[in-house]
């Protein structure tokens, strides 16, 4: 069976995963490697956005509160208003280590760090 895994205001996890992400000025930061989803809520939380690295190697990884990104039409990717300075001190993971999801506290952290109200309290 076959469905259609975009529309206008739709898409499917699948195809979130490998968009790019850009910040304001346009300089492209990464890519989604991943979405992570509340499943008490079914909201979207965090994307998880690969960043650095060369084939593969010393790739970390940025849990994003999914309130951070706009998707842009015209780019075909999110935009985050950080710099790449602010991405390289961010909260970050080692592409093969697995952060600390449901520490509320680790999760607290990353929404601070943004400036941003935790999913969930929305």
């Amino acid at each position: 069976m076959d469905h259609e895994q975009e529309t206008t205001t739709l898409i499917g996890s699948d195809k979130v995963a490998g968009t790019k992400v850009y910040n304001a000025a346009g300089e492209h930061l990464g890519e989604i490697a991943d979405i992570m989803i509340d499943k008490v809520s079914g909201r979207v939380a965090y994307a998880v956005m690969s960043f650095g690295g060369f084939l593969g190697m010393g790739e970390q990884h940025h849990p994003l509160p999914w309130s951070t990104l706009t998707y842009d039409v015209d780019k075909g990717g999110y935009v985050v208003n950080l710099s790449r300075e602010q991405l390289e001190g961010a909260p970050r993971y080692e592409a093969e280590t697995k952060p600390e999801w449901g520490d509320r506290a680790y999760e607290q952290r990353l929404h601070d760090y943004y400036g941003v109200n935790p999913y969930w309290g929305l």
